[in-house]
């Protein structure tokens, strides 16, 4: 199974959304089934099989969600980050700012979906490959 020291290496390569196709693989091989993202401080949770879970704490201060979506405001800023024109701590405010909770990563099908502080579900995206 992987640990929290494989996860952080793979992850530690991200520098912008454009890296983000290399890094879903690199943890895919790792036996990373799903995550979760939480946008208010950083932690993950990852799942892998047989139910083999591992969560990596919190990573910067709190900060707020806005109770409001912005989910045209939200696009365009996931969209440059995907193109590398912002690093990760930039999507991050961006997210919160937009009303963006948390996201999950599913490598089984291939998907990352976004929600607000209500668990709805405001984009669901195909993972390049």
């Amino acid at each position: 199974m992987f640990t929290i020291e494989q996860l952080k290496a793979a992850h530690d390569k991200v520098k912008s959304g454009a890296d983000f196709p290399a890094y879903i693989q690199e943890i895919l091989l790792l036996g990373v089934k799903k995550y979760e993202t939480y946008v208010n401080d950083g932690r993950i949770n990852y799942y892998g099989h047989e139910g083999y879970t591992i969560s990596v704490s919190a990573k910067y201060e709190t900060i707020g969600i806005s109770d409001l979506v912005h989910v045209e405001n939200f696009r365009a800023g996931l969209l440059a980050h995907q193109a590398g024109h912002t690093d990760y701590l930039t999507f991050i405010q961006m997210c919160a700012e937009t009303g963006i909770d948390k996201w999950e990563i599913s490598l089984k099908e291939m998907t990352c979906t976004y929600f607000d502080r209500l668990g709805q579900a405001i984009l669901v995206e195909k993972i390049p490959s």
